[in-house]
């Protein structure tokens, strides 16, 4: 077996990565484990001169190093900012209307894929596997190809993939195109992103399915398949006792999202405002906690979000509050990781509501935190990525204010025994899929891709799409019937 070499736009800092959770604990394991390298941004921001640069700068971690390289000015503003930021990440959430076509960034992101893989060729063995992370590096893999790389390639999307139609908005969505072909293995959050983007290489770039499950697109031939991120539960649940939050008199409603417009807070916010008005005998009894990390603070369309959030929460509070009671608790700051595990235990409602989101590991999290004995309930969007795994949630369309405000009701109201019905059925599902095993299986998958081992995938682009959303629904319907 040969070294992982991941390569992402930020990395992680492999002396803390058991603090930060996620994604970040597994990948670093298995780091140290096989032995390899991690390369991506320093996060520093430096020159002009730092465009040409391909040496990057090494931190060894035992039998793995971490290698960063600075973006000038013109990089960040072009490449992260731009392209990366207000191009591919409103489209692949489906926000044509936001997106910034015509500013042209796409030379530059192009650009800063290509000198990270120069930094990266040199470093690289013949027994490498490598794995690239999301929307920031979709071209490395054709870069890695250009310069005669021939190790297996694989790359995780950790965002949605959007309908073909939408993908084809951009207008280079044939060179993004050509830059997923490069790798060997794609791996996605859902089944429904699977279809998406089976359906769009057969209609944007007339890729066709081969007997043996596989894509061809520009003369390569890829396999793709889902790959649900997950969390290290373990670790979660053990760092529980640690911290005790404040108890409060009134019952906690949770949220807990970045500051993005993807999110759904200000659906959130009307349906709690719904619910109470629906609902006055809780008034004075529930509270709506929402912690929301600023993200991205340079781009307008985050300013617009914040701004709407503080209106939206003083209105409401406003309206229904009194002098002992303040229904809307918004904080636009981050939590300490270890007090969040306990603000999530003693929340009787996770209120997860993204109009378009991944996967949503704040959904798994909040189950991992529940004491199995009184736990709470889980509300999460049907436009979550999770919601394709959690089907024990109450699952709800956050576009449908008075679904959610009535989605509350219930959850507040649920006994005890149905609580703990669901709790146990969702925590079984994300022990089973935790991050070991995510990570484990996406390597495992491109190991055996790369020996013209392919994935099985259905045999018809629309006939993806058609049999993942088919799934989801059944699946959907199932547990609501159990508990009618």
């Amino acid at each position: 077996m040969g070294r992982l070499v991941l390569i992402s736009n930020r990395v992680a800092d492999l002396s803390k990565a058991s603090q930060a959770g996620g994604m970040a604990v597994a990948l670093a394991d298995t780091l140290r484990t096989r032995g390899g390298l991690w390369l991506g941004w320093s996060g520093k921001i430096g020159e002009r001169r730092d465009e040409q640069r391909s040496d990057p700068d090494f931190t060894k971690f035992g039998n793995a190093t971490v290698a960063t390289l600075p973006l000038s000015a013109r990089e960040h503003e072009a490449y992260y900012i731009g392209y990366s930021n207000n191009v591919l990440w409103p489209v692949f959430h489906d926000r044509l209307d936001i997106a910034q076509f015509e500013a042209g960034y796409y030379q530059r992101y192009l650009e800063v894929n290509k000198r990270f893989a120069r930094a990266l060729h040199p470093l690289l063995r013949p027994d490498d596997s490598i794995w690239v992370h999301d929307y920031h590096m979709i071209p490395l893999g054709m870069e890695l190809r250009a310069l005669g790389v021939t190790n297996p390639i694989g790359f995780f999307l950790h965002i949605p993939v959007p309908p073909a139609q939408t993908f084809l908005a951009i207008p280079e969505h044939r060179e993004l195109a050509r830059g997923l072909a490069a790798y060997d293995l794609i791996g996605l959050q859902t089944k429904v992103d699977v279809g998406n983007l089976i359906d769009y290489l057969q209609d944007g770039v007339f890729g066709r399915i081969l007997q043996d499950g596989r894509i061809r697109a520009f003369d390569r031939e890829l396999s793709i398949a889902a790959f649900p991120v997950a969390i290290d539960v373990d670790a979660f649940v053990d760092s529980r006792p640690k911290h005790t939050a404040k108890k409060l008199s009134t019952t906690r409603i949770l949220g807990v999202d970045r500051l993005d417009y993807t999110k759904g807070l200000p659906q959130k916010f009307r349906a709690f405002s719904r619910f109470l008005e629906k609902y006055p005998d809780y008034h004075g009894k529930v509270l709506l906690s929402q912690i929301a990390p600023p993200t991205r603070e340079t781009v307008t369309a985050y300013a617009d979000i914040r701004h709407e959030l503080e209106t939206l929460s003083g209105r409401i509070n406003g309206r229904f509050g009194e002098l002992d009671w303040v229904p809307i608790q918004y904080i636009h700051r981050s939590t300490p990781r270890k007090l969040l595990v306990d603000v999530y235990r003693n929340s009787r409602v996770g209120f997860v509501t993204p109009l378009r989101d991944g996967m949503n590991l704040v959904a798994k999290e909040y189950v991992a935190a529940q004491d199995p004995d009184d736990p709470g309930v889980l509300i999460l969007s049907r436009f979550a990525g999770a919601a394709e795994q959690l089907q024990e949630a109450l699952i709800v369309n956050p576009y449908d204010i008075e679904e959610m405000a009535d989605a509350l009701k219930k959850a507040l109201d649920m006994d005890l025994t149905e609580r703990r019905e669901r709790h146990e059925a969702l925590l079984s599902d994300i022990r089973r899929n935790d991050t070991y095993a995510w990570c484990r299986s996406f390597l495992d998958s491109l190991e055996s891709t790369s020996r013209s081992a392919p994935l099985a995938i259905p045999t018809s682009p629309s006939e993806a799409a058609r049999r993942a959303l088919q799934e989801i629904e059944m699946a959907r319907v199932a547990p609501r019937a159990r508990h009618q």
